[in-house]
This record gives C-alpha cells, sequence and structure tokens, in this order.
C-alpha cells in the first residue's frame, strides 16, 4: 500500500493547550476524536493522539489537562506554522497569537477559533511512538461559529503538511509529485514553492517559509 493511500481519511485541525507549570503553551494536532460516554448521562470523551517524546505530550502527562481549539478556515497558516513547527521547550509559542488562559491555567486559542474544549485526562495509551490520551471534557464553549478546516483543504489549499512528529508525516518525496527544476521544498514541513514569475532565488535573504517559518536556506530544489 501507498503512503498516500491514507490521506483519504479525514481529519480536522486543531490547537492543543497545555501548560508545563510556569507558562501555557499550545501545539498543532488532527487525529482528534470523540469516542465515547461513560453512561448516557456523561460528559464526552475525547481522544488525542500526540507524540511521545513531544514537549505538549510531556505537559499533558504532568498536569492531566488540555485544551482543544477547533481552528477555522479563517485560520492564517503563520498561526498554524507557529503552532506546529516550534517546540514548546525552546519558544513561548503563543506570544504573539490571540489566546486566554483558563482559569486551569491552560490556554484557549481565540485566533480564528469555532470552538474549545477543556479535557481532563481519564486513560492514556502509548502506541507506536505516539501516546494516546483519552480527556473527559469539563467545560466548553456553548456555541461554535464558523466552518472548521479540515486537514485537505490545510494541505490543497493553504500547501501545509503534517510535522515530522505527527502521525501523518510524509517526506516531501513522497508527499508531492510532478513538481521539479524551478520548485524549491521546505525541508522542514514540505512546503514547496513554485512561482513561475520570481524565482527562488529572487526572494530576499531574509525571507522565511510561510508554513513552519524556517530561514530560506532550508529549502532544497525539487528534482
Amino acid at each position: 500500500m501507498k503512503p498516500m493511500v491514507l490521506q483519504n481519511l479525514s481529519y480536522g485541525v486543531y490547537a492543543l493547550g497545555v501548560k508545563d507549570g510556569k507558562r501555557p503553551s499550545a501545539c498543532i494536532v488532527t487525529s482528534v476524536m470523540e469516542v465515547t460516554r461513560a453512561t448516557p448521562s456523561s460528559p464526552p470523551l475525547m481522544a488525542v493522539s500526540l507524540h511521545s517524546d513531544s514537549y505538549s505530550c510531556a505537559c499533558v502527562e504532568k498536569e492531566g489537562l488540555f485544551t482543544l481549539s477547533v481552528l477555522s478556515r479563517e485560520t492564517p497558516a503563520s498561526v498554524i506554522g507557529v503552532l506546529g513547527y516550534v517546540s514548546g521547550r525552546r519558544a513561548d509559542k503563543l506570544e504573539n497569537v490571540r489566546h486566554k488562559v483558563l482559569e486551569e491555567g491552560v490556554p484557549v486559542v481565540k485566533e480564528h477559533t469555532c470552538c474549545w474544549f477543556l479535557c481532563q485526562v481519564v486513560e492514556k495509551l502509548s502506541v507506536g511512538g505516539q501516546t494516546l490520551f483519552v480527556g473527559e471534557i469539563i467545560a466548553g464553549s456553548d456555541e461554535a461559529t464558523g466552518e472548521p478546516l479540515t486537514y485537505r483543504q490545510y494541505v490543497e489549499e493553504m500547501a501545509g503538511r503534517a510535522a515530522h512528529k505527527s502521525p501523518l508525516y510524509l517526506p516531501p518525496a513522497l508527499s508531492r509529485d510532478g513538481l521539479g527544476g524551478e520548485s524549491f521544498v521546505c525541508s522542514v514541513c514540505g512546503y514547496v514553492y513554485s512561482d513561475p514569475n520570481f524565482g527562488f532565488e529572487e526572494l530576499p535573504a531574509d525571507w522565511v517559509c510561510p508554513i513552519c517559518k524556517m530561514p530560506k536556506r532550508a529549502f532544497v530544489r525539487k528534482k
């Protein structure tokens, strides 16, 4: 089976909020689903998958809390880039992203989001380098606004790609076909720059990838 076939599965794009005891942080996740209710009257349970070595995974394991902000189609690629391709261990990812911090200390992203949920971890399972957290929804939005962004829309309309530690990640060589010569691909996120009217070499030295904000030197020619 070719890895590209798996892209026919449907995913959303979400900002997962965490805290580490010092400050709030957030990351981008796609593997999210409502799984069940303990009883018909119990709050819904949500499952989310995180790379076991990630900063966000360590925060969720330590604090037992996380938020999910459902991103809308109007969310700028720059917001997804800074939350999805920068490690919270090294930077304050929310510094330039509109957000609020709940009483519990975890953040909710307000940058073009449809709704949000606050979840308390009740179960976890380690699977193939990923940790699956199941959380009970203990608070959330009363209403939803806007149209949720899907992963397919993120790829096709925003030229986005999953981060290296995402379960949806595919190497750049597998993610694009038929591009060559004048196309340059970001070695970090897989974004392809291909403008027939403005060559890659003509871009200014301080130009950065619109998705992951890596510098121009992170790009390689697509063969």
